[in-house]
């Protein structure tokens, strides 16, 4: 080797040796920035499955400055551990805690359309409802899609909460001096946060205990679910009308025909809230002065519904039986009982009774419960046009259609429920009133149905729904009212909060119009306010007091079931 030689680097030694340890010194920074990382993002979870609120308006950054007990508890058990069991009690920890996630989220969901938590035992057809809207609404790809993302976050959420408890408790498990000292301060600090009620988020302790409160309530609810049908049977076997036979009931409706109209989602908010109101009330002054003109009276007041944002149903139920429907298993329980209903009674008094659904596409085994002599569904209204909100016809036309079929000339007695849709979220797009001649079969409508859907979910749009359904139905009672004809006009529910906001209660409005003096004059002591328009200090009853009020006005006192 000559001295040039010698001066030549070795290709294999001294530079690429440097290059080799920078690169492994480099890759292990990235292998523990990315174990801090991860650390990081399991506790975070963790944290939000521990202390996560389950009400929407609660759902602050602030709401998770909070220390949960359980967590601390926790960490106590894996401290004293031996490796194996550790990890198996980290896992079973950890999937459960995921679970309780689980019904957080969906909690969260109910909170923002129903303002309630989700119900163990009997909410489950809400799910179904919701698919089905989507469906309706936005067409089966959506329903998919919804359905796919719910079940894919119901079996991933709990495997992530696992993993993240099984990380959690190595890091613990290689830190335990750090870890048990960390344990005791803030377990020191959990107490005197208990002891002073301390908040930063009203309502929401510093010192935490969701997840045990949350079990707790939950099995208060499943163990009311579960008495639910012994204290509904005590109800039914009370109720005043059970045995009066039907020449003694509805005597002063005799002749007449009575409509019972549900405006959907048709709340307090609507004549009340400053945004909402001015138009909904100009709609309602308008329809009172026009009726007024035309002959009739109308009285108005409000009733307290059994649900809010949603749940029609239970609302229809309420209503017409006297009893409270507030959730699933009670309506379940109710529909296969053999309750009297209001259009039960009509139809023991001698009255056609019928049920027109614009939305049933499929059998319904209710319709025998509701004492119907005719159900007419989606597919038998005869409609060709366009749908509108919800899938369904237009208000309008739904009311035509029950006119040509049930009140044509020379025709018995009929009482109808009818639920409006055309005010159902997404509340867009709106139809417009045509002539009741140019109805037809619906074709009317086509090309009206491509309203701009910027305002879809807002308060514009639902304001804009109900003005419609009201003044279709004033524009009904123009058209085809007559001195037998009994109008029933309300709300089902208030709509979801993100029309109503925080705390707006369950009222809805609800109005009586009819042209014969006397049938009003048979609910003077009622004291509802004159018109169509219930003012703040218009009575309030439970939307359940309305059937047995209604029947005791309209006929004889009851017999007494013994």
């Amino acid at each position: 080797m000559t001295g040039a030689d010698a001066t030549v680097p070795d290709a294999t030694t001294g530079p690429v040796d440097g290059t080799a340890g920078q690169a492994a010194d480099l890759g292990g920074r990235h292998r523990r920035i990315r174990s801090v990382a991860a650390t990081v993002l399991a506790a975070g979870l963790v944290l939000v499955a521990l202390v996560a609120p389950t009400d929407v308006n609660d759902l602050t950054p602030a709401a998770f400055l909070r220390i949960p007990v359980e967590g601390l508890i926790a960490v106590a058990l894996l401290l004293v551990l031996p490796p194996k069991p550790r990890r198996i009690v980290a896992t079973v920890l950890g999937a459960l805690l995921g679970l309780v996630l689980v019904l957080k989220i969906t909690d969260l969901g109910f909170s923002t359309v129903l303002d309630r938590p989700f119900d163990l035992i009997s909410d489950w057809a809400f799910l179904a409802a919701g698919a089905e809207f989507l469906s309706e609404s936005y067409g089966s790809a959506a329903e998919v899609a919804a359905v796919a993302v719910a079940v894919g976050a119901v079996l991933a959420v709990p495997v992530l909460v696992a993993l993240s408890v099984r990380r959690l408790a190595r890091v613990v498990a290689g830190h335990r001096v750090v870890s048990a000292r960390a344990a005791a301060a803030l377990g020191a600090v959990w107490v005197a946060c208990a002891v002073l009620g301390a908040q930063i988020v009203p309502g929401l302790p510093i010192a935490a205990d969701t997840v045990a409160t949350g079990v707790y309530d939950r099995g208060r609810q499943v163990n009311a679910g579960l008495h639910d049908q012994e204290r509904l049977r005590t109800q039914l076997a009370g109720d005043p009308f059970r045995d009066t036979p039907g020449d003694q009931l509805l005597t002063g409706l005799r002749g007449k025909d009575v409509l019972v109209a549900f405006v959907e989602s048709y709340g307090r908010v609507a004549v009340e809230d400053p945004e909402l109101a001015p138009e909904v009330d100009a709609a309602l002054d308008e329809g009172t002065r026009r009726l007024g003109a035309a002959g009739y009276g109308s009285r108005s007041a409000f009733l307290t519904s059994s649900t809010t944002g949603g749940g029609s149903w239970l609302a229809h139920a309420t209503l017409m039986t006297g009893i409270r429907a507030d959730n699933q298993l009670r309506y379940t329980n109710l529909v296969h009982s053999d309750h009297l209903t209001l259009n039960g009674a009509f139809k023991r008094a001698g009255w056609r009774t019928s049920l027109v659904m614009p939305a049933l596409t499929r059998a319904w085994p209710e319709a025998d419960f509701f004492a119907a002599d005719q159900v007419y569904g989606a597919n038998d209204l005869g409609y060709r046009g366009p749908t509108f909100s919800f899938s369904s016809p237009p208000d309008q036309f739904t009311l035509e259609a029950f006119q040509r079929a049930e009140r044509t000339p020379g025709h018995a007695p009929v009482m109808a429920e009818i639920p409006l849709l055309s005010s159902h979220i997404p509340w867009t797009p709106v139809p417009k009133l045509v002539d009741w001649d140019s109805l037809g079969d619906g074709s009317v409508f086509q090309g009206t149905n491509h309203a701009d859907r910027a305002d879809e979910g807002t308060r514009r749009a639902y304001r804009n729904s109900i003005v419609y359904s009201l003044r279709t139905l004033v524009s009904y009672v123009e058209r085809y009212g007559d001195d037998d004809l009994v109008l029933v006009f309300l709300g089902d529910h208030q709509p979801a909060r993100a029309i109503t906001g925080e705390g707006a209660g369950k009222d809805v409005p609800i109005t009586i119009v009819a042209k014969d003096p006397a049938v009003l004059d048979q609910i003077s002591g009622w004291r509802w306010q004159d018109g169509l328009n219930p003012g703040p200090d218009a009575p309030v009853w439970p939307m359940e007091a309305f059937r047995d009020r209604f029947l005791r006005a309209f006929g004889p006192q009851s017999t007494t079931h013994s």
